[in-house]
């Protein structure tokens, strides 16, 4: 049995392409509903695929493996394609982190909104767009009313991002997988989207599984945290304790290459040291409490 209060629960998790080496290996991660979950590494370390497996949105040439994976309680190490289509949305959704590429810039945003309700039943046709005002509005948007009936290309980026998030959670999902969702954001606007997040967490109480390398955001949104580093999981506990006193040589790396304004300027920036330095390292692992 899955424990109902997990939103996301997937163990050893492992995917590959072809013949290569695997990609992503013995990769375990637990979201609890409520709760926000942060993975942090350089690019290229694998965030970004854990987060598409968790939704099924790998290409076909992926192969995906797991012990476990469930989302709110529904088994889907196994799911085919038509049975992601009923998990999507309604029990798990995505906030990719360019908000004009995910958006259909032929379609007004309140119509957009709208799709993901009827397509999971959640309101006919006459109650969508009231409905879709009602998430527009909860997500903070100003002027709701007027911007239902905007294109994508009328909307500020930070505007546009919002409209994702309330798209995300339309359907009401135990799940929010957030993938760099503030990358392309000015710092202001970033934060509004961090606080907003929250906010969603505590009223939904949907559970959130947050893909960054920013490690402020991470010490701001997130309670635990996983490190990442060539595809497995190499550090895993609580974000004070990973980001203020880590215990693994990579993730010490990480903290070391952010740039500090007390530093002078001329002072050479740290950087990450070649990857046999990290490779036999054993992980750091705390489990959820």
């Amino acid at each position: 049995m899955t424990d109902a209060a997990e939103a996301l629960r997937v163990d050893n998790l492992t995917i590959s392409y072809g013949s290569a080496p695997a990609s992503v290996s013995g990769v375990s991660l637990r979201v609890r509903q409520g709760e926000i979950v942060g993975v942090i590494g350089e690019s290229g370390s694998g965030k970004s695929s854990v987060a598409l497996a968790m939704m099924g949105l790998l290409p076909d040439s992926a192969r995906v493996s797991a012990d476990r994976m469930t989302v709110a309680g529904i088994d889907v190490s196994a799911a085919t394609e038509r049975e992601w289509a009923q998990v999507r949305g309604a029990k798990a959704s995505m906030v990719f982190q360019e908000p004009m590429s995910a958006l259909n810039p032929c379609m007004r945003i309140g119509a957009q909104i709208a799709e993901v309700l009827l397509i999971h039943g959640a309101a006919d046709r006459r109650q969508a767009r009231a409905r879709a005002l009602e998430i527009l509005r909860l997500v903070q948007m100003p002027d709701a009313e007027k911007r239902l009936d905007y294109f994508p290309h009328q909307l500020s980026g930070g505007q546009r991002q919002r409209v994702v998030i309330a798209i995300a959670v339309a359907a009401g999902p135990s799940l929010l997988v957030a993938d760099e969702p503030t990358t392309a954001l000015d710092v202001t606007v970033q934060a509004q989207i961090l606080d907003l997040i929250k906010s969603l967490r505590d009223e939904t109480g949907m559970g959130v599984l947050f893909i960054s390398h920013d490690l402020g955001v991470i010490g701001q949104l997130c309670e635990r945290v996983a490190v990442m580093y060539r595809g497995r999981v190499v550090e895993a506990g609580s974000a004070r304790r990973v980001l203020e006193d880590p215990g693994h040589p990579y993730t010490r790396a990480l903290l070391e290459s952010i740039p500090r304004p007390s530093v002078p300027v001329r002072s050479p920036l740290a950087v990450i040291p070649p990857v046999n330095d990290f490779a036999q390292v054993p992980a750091v692992l705390e489990e959820a409490s």
